[in-house]
């Protein structure tokens, strides 16, 4: 499926509804882009790691905030390597 899109003068460009609803995309949702070689951009949906609060214990106390951050961090870098 491919769309042909704009871009403003903010840098910004618009998902199509079609491909926000197959998966599963809306305002509250992040998404990783990265290159991937000349002339090509990859854009991949992310979970939000808040989803698995619970699933991990940890002896400290972090706030949501800076678990948010750090995994934000880490994404923008796994793919510079």
């Amino acid at each position: 499926m491919t769309h042909i899109v704009s871009i403003t003068s903010q840098g910004q460009i618009s998902i199509p509804s079609r491909l926000r609803r197959l998966y599963g995309l809306n305002k509250f949702k992040k998404v990783l882009i990265y290159s991937a070689g000349e002339n090509r951009l990859i854009i991949e949906p992310v979970k939000d790691l808040l989803l698995l609060k619970g699933a991990l214990k940890s002896a400290r106390k972090i706030s949501a905030k800076k678990v948010r951050a750090e995994f934000e961090k880490y994404l923008a870098t796994r793919h510079l390597k």
